[in-house]
């Protein structure tokens, strides 16, 4: 379920202390219901993930034509990316913070965890964007997860492209993705990625 903002902006995340200047593109409930102590669980699932295999085929195809066009237009070259065109947030937080896990299967980098939340980011030519995932109490006595895009566009040309894929992430893509959440977390097995690659 699509929360508002400010159900992520309103928690006293360290996310908020790095990414000051990042916007929050979009945050979600994860139908992952669970105790206090279960974010680690839920972030194996990311970090195992091998997304979108097993999605519709429209997803699929979705995620084949973004990377295919990221060669192309070079927008996922080395030089587009963390360390080359934008500086890695994880220079913003104290050393003492343990970067924690990243994802296997895409090129993000691992920010941190903490007890109740992990972040990764990821640079390319179109966007310096930060996954954050929330582990938050339900109101029922229990916790769930809560996912949390927050994104700086590269200028006009990244926002144009955020603007453009906005319609295909809502219609397929955050579905496919939220669905396989809840079914591996119910099934007990890992894999669910980032997305805004």
């Amino acid at each position: 379920m699509r929360l508002p903002k400010t159900a992520h902006t309103s928690r006293p995340w360290l996310i908020h202390e790095i990414a000051g200047d990042f916007q929050v593109e979009d945050v979600w409930a994860l139908a992952t219901p669970g105790g206090p102590g279960d974010l680690p669980r839920l972030v194996s699932q990311f970090v195992s993930g091998d997304f979108p295999r097993g999605a519709p085929l429209i997803v699929r195809v979705l995620w084949a034509t973004r990377w295919r066009l990221g060669a192309l237009f070079g927008w996922d070259r080395p030089g587009a990316g963390l360390g080359s065109r934008v500086t890695s947030l994880r220079q913003r937080l104290p050393e003492s913070v343990p970067p924690g896990p990243g994802p296997a299967n895409l090129p993000f980098t691992p920010l941190y965890l903490l007890a109740d939340e992990w972040a990764a980011e990821l640079a390319n030519g179109t966007v310096h964007t930060v996954m954050h995932v929330g582990w938050v109490p339900d109101g029922a006595g229990g916790h769930r997860g809560q996912m949390a895009v927050l994104v700086r566009p590269n200028g006009w040309f990244g926002a144009a492209y955020m603007a453009a894929i906005k319609p295909f992430r809502y219609a397929f893509v955050y579905p496919a993705l939220l669905k396989r959440i809840e079914r591996q977390w119910h099934a007990g097995t890992g894999g669910a990625p980032p997305l805004h690659t």
